[in-house]
């Protein structure tokens, strides 16, 4: 499946948006409060050309997240966001243990949001983020060294993920050790 074209799914009358590209193995990525579906357009791309299957959710709750996981037919899949987005992954993480492979953090809020016990976690920062600073992913490692990895994006601001979009997927594949 290639498709890029941005999707809603209304279940309950809800307006989620979503939109996937790729075949593979399952990445999910929420962007940041207030940003569309396709602010993480170029970063999903560049992955799904790793033999990933992107889905980008607009959701505002973790609910959302799954509902569309349901839609779609995913069982499970690594799920991540930007700032506010994986404040989002770390609680369907949390609230659905079984669906989740691991988490992503583009850049990490300053948040009450546990770990899920032994869930894996890839903590991507850019190494001048000034709204989500590299000091949180590191407190975040500190906390659970076991579960936590770190990479730092360098020279790179709050918006990683779209300007430094080679760099950040280089990451995610390295990580997650599918190429």
């Amino acid at each position: 499946m290639t498709m890029t074209d941005t999707q809603i799914l209304e279940p309950d009358g809800r307006a989620i948006s979503f939109a996937e590209e790729g075949s593979g193995p399952a990445v999910v990525l929420i962007p940041e409060r207030g940003q569309e579906v396709g602010a993480l357009g170029g970063l999903a791309h560049s992955v799904s050309m790793e033999d990933f299957r992107v889905i980008r959710v607009g959701a505002q709750s973790a609910g959302e997240v799954v509902d569309v996981m349901d839609h779609l037919g995913i069982d499970h899949a690594w799920v991540g966001g930007h700032a506010s987005g994986g404040t989002i992954a770390r609680t369907v993480s949390l609230e659905h243990h079984d669906r989740v492979n691991g988490v992503i953090l583009l850049g990490v809020e300053e948040t009450q949001t546990a770990l899920a016990p032994g869930i894996p976690v890839l903590v991507i920062q850019g190494t001048v983020d000034d709204v989500t600073p590299p000091v949180n992913g590191e407190r975040l490692r500190a906390s659970a060294p076991d579960l936590v990895s770190v990479v730092g994006i360098e020279d790179a601001g709050h918006l990683f993920p779209s300007t430094h979009i080679g760099a950040t997927s280089w990451a995610i594949e390295d990580y997650l050790d599918w190429d």
